[in-house]
């Protein structure tokens, strides 16, 4: 018995945490004032966060389905056209090497 209630004690204490977080960081509250919903959930012993919960939280907005552009990259890794580039002039740079090897293999040594 002593269990249950530590349990549901702890539960009480999250919630009355959780929705005093939340209604001090929302950027706006519903049908009060927001210190009066701080004084509800402070007051109210666990029905004050339950109510904040389902009449104070600000509803959701709600989702478009607007298109929007991509962000540009935030970094080179990212962009695809740049590691095309990079590809392109490291390739350019591994055949100009190899030729160079070639030619070099080629010579006659001179001993």
């Amino acid at each position: 018995m002593v269990r249950m209630f530590v349990f549901l004690a702890a539960v009480q204490l999250v919630l009355l945490v959780l929705a005093l977080i939340g209604s001090l960081s929302a950027d706006r509250v519903r049908n009060l004032p927001r210190a009066l919903w701080v004084l509800v959930i402070l007051l109210i012993p666990l029905l004050g966060p339950i109510a904040y919960y389902l009449w104070g939280r600000p509803l959701p907005a709600p989702t478009e389905t607007v298109r929007r552009p991509k962000p540009a990259p935030s970094s080179p890794d990212d962009d695809p056209d740049f590691l095309r580039q990079v590809d392109t002039e490291q390739s350019r740079r591994d055949r100009e090497l190899l030729a160079q090897w070639e030619r070099d293999l080629e010579k006659p040594e001179d001993t």
